[in-house]
């Protein structure tokens, strides 16, 4: 049988994590040590484990027909995809970085300088668009160190925290952009109500985690007021309590947020505020 093909990374963080997301959205799969390829139980989707720079180029030449990878990947790949969903995780920014000591203060300034990075496609559009002709370092890793062993006057490299520019006495001198983990398709969208169906899933988990349900019971006479600080994904639901006047509200609330919605709900004399984790959803 022709099974619908999905990439995932086959090591570090990104792997995790993508293999976590999926056994959540119920695609539960089992990896044999060392194994490049594992079947999702009850769905005719295989999973195969690959290098996440690979992922685009072999998504886009057909080879898989979804993938989970960064969006700087596919950048730098410079492949064509479809993107099916953002994934809510792995965010960072591709950064031009130079020593704190450094005079330069725009890109435009490192015109004939050495630039040492992982992104050379990227870099070179970035600094071309900014009129500055630079000779790329291409590497594959420890980008960081370029500058203090010499090789670079300044690097492109992905920045989360900004620990690691500190550690390397390195500022950020411009951002060149954002990126993510995402889902992405194959153009010729092969299996396409398969394929919907495994990105409705994972769509359901991403959702999720973004969400918590927080259930209260508030006078009736300030529920208007309630609304107002809880709208919900849509509407929150409104149950009638035995006290007439009072009633129960339920509501989806973003989870960054439930803190700061329990405090303002419990000044207007809520009670019961209770916050439950989702784990799934289907909006």
């Amino acid at each position: 049988m022709d099974h619908l093909r999905i990439g995932l990374p086959s090591k570090g963080r990104l792997a995790e994590q993508a293999a976590e997301l999926l056994q959540q959205a119920g695609l539960s799969f089992r990896r044999q040590e060392r194994s490049l390829f594992a079947r999702v139980r009850d769905m005719p989707l295989d999973v195969t484990f690959l290098r996440a720079e690979d992922i685009p180029v072999l998504c886009a030449e057909g080879a898989i027909d979804l993938g989970v990878t960064g969006s700087d990947l596919i950048a730098e790949s410079d492949v064509q995809l479809t993107t099916r969903l953002s994934l809510g995780i792995g965010q960072c920014r591709l950064s031009v970085c130079v020593p704190d000591s450094s005079p330069y203060a725009s890109p435009a300034k490192l015109d004939g300088c050495r630039v040492a990075t992982s992104f050379p496609r990227i870099t070179e559009k970035y600094f071309a668009q900014h009129g500055a002709r630079v000779h790329l370092v291409s590497l594959s890793g420890s980008v960081e160190i370029m500058v203090s062993l010499g090789v670079a006057d300044a690097i492109v490299d992905l920045v989360e925290t900004g620990s690691t520019l500190a550690a390397n006495h390195l500022r950020v001198l411009s951002d060149i952009g954002r990126y993510e983990t995402v889902l992405v398709q194959n153009s010729e969208r092969r299996h396409r109500d398969l394929a919907n169906r495994v990105v409705r899933r994972l769509e359901g988990v991403v959702i999720a985690r973004g969400y918590s349900l927080l259930e209260y019971n508030i006078p009736r006479l300030r529920l208007a007021e309630a609304e107002k600080v809880t709208p919900g994904y849509h509407s929150p639901t409104i149950a009638n309590l035995e006290d007439p006047e009072w009633c129960a509200v339920q509501v989806m609330v973003k989870r960054k947020d439930v803190i700061d919605v329990m405090d303002k709900l419990e000044a207007m004399g809520a009670t019961a505020i209770l916050e439950t984790q989702i784990s799934n959803c289907r909006l």
